[in-house]
């Protein structure tokens, strides 16, 4: 004789309108005496157990609110919105671009219960054909950020991308550096355009581009002190950037650049045009004090700068696809060694927290000064 199941301890049933076994347990009552009933469904009764046996044991493992039905697409849009959203807007924006081209069109239609670590590896693999090494370390990073917010609001019991390694992935473009004769051409192209000063200044002082957007004529001093003792020279203190909250990228990036001469006229010339340019705008005009800004004095766009500066790179002899603004400081870089300035003052200048982080990003601009030792060695020993 069959022995007959205990109130409450579960029930297996066929429903006719859904085509489906539904499988139900009890698992607890609620501190008001309720029932706190589990509930399955498959196309066969083993389908619907197992489901059952599934969400009880998660149930067990105290993911109580876990949903099987969660996407990879609806974690990486809830990460995107409550976390990234939070960074500045450049960062949020390449984030979300790189989710929505890369990540969501090849994973997002899968249940994050099913994502599998083989999943992620075919994934990364396939786009590694494609994109460069630091691009897929990017995407991995934002998928797994993502299923680690929804593991810890209960979707999902584990994070199966933190088990995969990023391949080898397409060689990028190595930065460039310009030489002397090179830099000079760009200078000379760059004569009687808007990005004149912008070149100049990033070119003689090595300020990052998102410094350069962000400064203001307040923290710009065309005169210097000459009476001074001892002697202030034509300055500018780069002070802020248009990150989020306005800050320099590393504490040691807030520092203050003495003028050349060449910086100086330029500069003189980015008020005088941008004088001009605030009677054109007139009432459109929004002060805001920048030293370099839109038509109408508002922040520069990165991609209205770049566009700018590839129109004025199509004037020398050089690629216009091949060199973006950022270059031109790796050029102060390769300029500076050339002429055997130590790595010291090199780092310092460029605002990087220690010499290593300027030999790291630097290293192929950095020339005759890791030569230094060597040449002295030969000098002392001498063959």
């Amino acid at each position: 004789m069959t022995k007959r199941r205990s109130r409450g301890e579960g029930e297996l049933r066929w429903d006719e309108t859904r085509q489906r076994w539904i499988a139900t347990f009890t698992v607890g009552y609620t501190p008001d005496g309720k029932r706190i009933r589990k509930k399955a469904t498959g196309k066969t009764k083993t389908e619907a157990k197992e489901k059952l046996r599934e969400i009880i044991r998660d149930y067990e493992d105290g993911l109580t609110l876990a949903k099987g039905d969660a996407t990879v697409e609806q974690a990486v849009n809830d990460w995107l919105e409550y976390e990234l959203s939070r960074r500045d807007k450049a960062t949020y924006e390449v984030g979300q671009n790189m989710c929505r081209l890369h990540v969501i069109p090849a994973l997002g239609k899968r249940k994050l219960r099913e994502l599998s670590a083989q999943d992620v590896d075919k994934w990364l693999m396939a786009k590694s054909k494609t994109l460069s090494t630091s691009t897929l370390r990017l995407m991995r990073s934002y998928l797994n950020r993502s299923v680690k917010r929804a593991m810890a609001r209960d979707l999902v019991k584990r994070n199966v991308v933190e088990l995969c390694s990023v391949p080898r992935g397409k060689e990028g473009r190595p930065s460039k550096a310009l030489t002397l004769a090179q830099a000079e051409a760009v200078l000379k192209a760059a004569e009687g355009t808007r990005l004149q000063g912008y070149i100049v200044l990033a070119l003689l002082t090595g300020a990052r581009t998102e410094e350069l957007r962000a400064l203001t004529w307040d923290h710009v001093d065309l005169e210097g002190d000459p009476d001074a003792e001892p002697v202030i020279p034509p300055y500018v203190a780069v002070w802020r950037s248009v990150r989020a909250g306005g800050d320099t990228k590393t504490r040691k990036s807030r520092r203050t650049l003495a003028l050349p001469q060449r910086a100086v006229e330029a500069l003189n010339a980015q008020k005088t045009q941008q004088e001009e340019e605030k009677q054109v705008a007139g009432d459109r005009w929004t002060e805001e004090g920048r030293v370099f800004a839109s038509l109408v004095g508002t922040e520069l766009d990165s991609h209205n700068v770049r566009r700018a500066f590839r129109l004025i790179i199509a004037k020398t002899n050089l690629d216009p696809k091949q060199w973006t603004p950022r270059e031109l400081r790796h050029s102060f870089v390769s300029l500076l060694s050339d002429q055997g300035i130590p790595l010291e003052e090199i780092s310092r200048l460029v605002g990087h927290s220690s010499t290593a982080v300027t030999e790291l990003v630097y290293r192929k601009q950095i020339r005759p000064v890791i030569q230094e030792g060597a040449k002295a060695m030969d000098r002392i020993f001498k063959a």
